[in-house]
């Protein structure tokens, strides 16, 4: 049987090639992508679980500790804050430790950031914030590296599970919080912190793959002379997927923090607004399984730019006009147009890049730049809200930012390489 030969593959962390041990470790990974994929699923059901389990309750977090609008929209603010700057330490610490035991460690500390959250202080509240949203970042920047590295033919495929799961989780987890709060006794820190089994979960999943890739990090070997660190960031495109996956964040990140709030504001039940919030979650997963498919059977993914972003356009304007009787519509047609949205904006990393170096950057900058630009949205929109006393002009603002995130997705999407 003939054997077809390859070219190295460089780490996902770094401009090199695996030493022999690391080789034979992923040649030994590799050879059992079921256990691979049990590992990338399981981390992508954390990368939002976290983050959905505080917005039905926020209500109740905010009378515990006798919060106004503005510091309430901290509770999501801060973790999605350190999304951004965690993503500023995650390719170093990738290339210094591996990607894989650095997966492992942030699954660990979302678990440990989750329960401290929990705790009844308003310093653990915010202070667990800071851990979920710095493991999450970690999480979010090096796995779309580990999939170019891991699977360059299937990097598209890969893309719309690994985004499938990152929402299923947070859907099951919108959908689960109440309940789960009514069914532990009536506490919102029981039904914040049952969320670290989870974690806990994940990271068991992944110590195996841990365990079978050691030892690369002790002898890797510089495969090819390293390109300046800031070369990203000195490229057009790079800043045009960059603002794309900020803008997409933050029309996301306003709605994971206020959707049940605006619902309850208008008359509706709490109960009636967590299940109308985890059916939004629910169908980002369609979104976000099919546009990545699309996205890479097309040399322009300038079609999905217009819409993703239509379709989260016509759902906010329903928001602002009839928030309560065309809920379930705007629901839908926004969770649509999120999944879409996201998965276009990873995909959009890994197709713009060459390799897994570039792309391990590329996702670096844009998770840096896209999440400290989303991270005002929330506090953003709650101070707005708080100033006027009504939804209608945070909800233009973002009307605003849908359209810049259109006339820039459409420079990102172009047939074109970092």
């Amino acid at each position: 049987m003939r054997t077809e030969s390859r070219p190295p593959v460089l780490g996902a962390e770094a401009d090199v090639l695996p030493s022999p041990r690391g080789a034979a470790g992923r040649r030994a990974l590799l050879a059992h992508p079921a256990l691979l994929l049990v590992g990338i699923v399981l981390a992508s059901l954390n990368m939002r679980a976290a983050l959905a389990s505080v917005s039905p309750l926020v209500g109740e977090i905010a009378a515990a500790f006798g919060l106004s609008s503005t510091a309430s929209s901290l509770v999501t603010s801060v973790p999605v804050l350190f999304l951004g700057l965690g993503a500023l330490v995650a390719p170093w610490l990738g290339r210094r430790f591996g990607v894989e035991p650095v997966l492992l460690a942030a699954l660990v500390l979302l678990g440990a950031g989750i329960l401290v959250r929990a705790l009844p202080s308003v310093y653990a509240l915010y202070g667990g914030g800071v851990l979920v949203g710095t493991a999450i970042a970690l999480l979010n920047v090096l796995m779309p590296g580990l999939i170019k590295r891991d699977f360059p033919d299937r990097a598209a495929s890969m893309t719309s599970l690994y985004t499938g799961a990152m929402i299923a989780g947070a859907t099951v987890v919108a959908a689960a919080s109440v309940p789960l709060e009514e069914a532990l006794g009536g506490g919102w820190e029981a039904s914040l912190g049952f969320w670290s089994l989870l974690a806990a979960l994940a990271a068991l999943a992944w110590l195996p793959q841990v365990l079978i890739a050691r030892g690369r990090t002790e002898h890797e070997v510089r495969a090819v002379p390293a390109a300046p660190a800031r070369s990203v960031w000195r490229s057009a495109l790079a800043w045009q997927v960059t603002l794309f996956m900020g803008l997409q964040s933050l029309w996301s990140y306003v709605l994971i923090a206020w959707m049940p709030t605006i619902f309850t504001d208008h008359g509706m039940s709490r109960s009636t607004a967590g299940v109308i919030f985890a059916f939004n979650n629910l169908i980002q997963v369609a979104g976000a399984f099919a546009v990545p498919l699309l996205a890479g059977r097309m040399r322009t993914q300038r079609p999905l730019v217009v819409l993703v972003t239509a379709l989260v356009a016509a759902g906010y304007a329903g928001l602002m006009t009839a928030p309560v009787q065309g809920a379930w519509l705007w629901s839908a047609l926004l969770g649509v147009g999120q999944g879409g949205a996201v998965g276009l904006a990873l995909t959009l990393i890994v197709l713009r890049s060459g390799d897994a170096v570039t792309a391990s950057r590329l996702s670096g900058m844009a998770q840096t730049v896209g999440y400290l630009l989303a991270a005002a949205g929330p506090l953003a929109a709650g101070a707005v809200h708080q100033a006027t006393g009504s939804w209608t002009v945070p909800i233009v603002l973002v009307l605003c930012v849908c359209a810049a995130a259109l006339g820039v997705g459409l420079l990102a999407a172009r047939d074109a390489k970092v």
